[in-house]
């Protein structure tokens, strides 16, 4: 855990590319754009946030296209 780390709470992958922010491997990243598969990034340590993950619950931070739809 990073003291200054900020919450984002919706991002692109270009964003995330471009600021070369620090979430995941950047291929990784890439691969995922290219296929049009969404990334939700949240802590599963904390208990019952995959339960919130799955349930479309807003946790953690949304890395998808601007066309993706806003969660709950």
């Amino acid at each position: 855990m990073h003291d200054d780390a900020e919450l984002i709470r919706r991002t692109t992958f270009n964003e995330v590319l471009d600021k070369r922010l620090r979430v995941m491997d950047s291929a990784a990243v890439s691969h995922c754009m290219e296929n049009d598969m969404p990334i939700l990034v949240f802590n599963m340590q904390e208990s019952g946030n995959i339960v919130r993950a799955v349930s479309g619950e807003a946790i953690g931070s949304l890395i998808a296209d601007e066309s993706y739809p806003s969660r709950g």
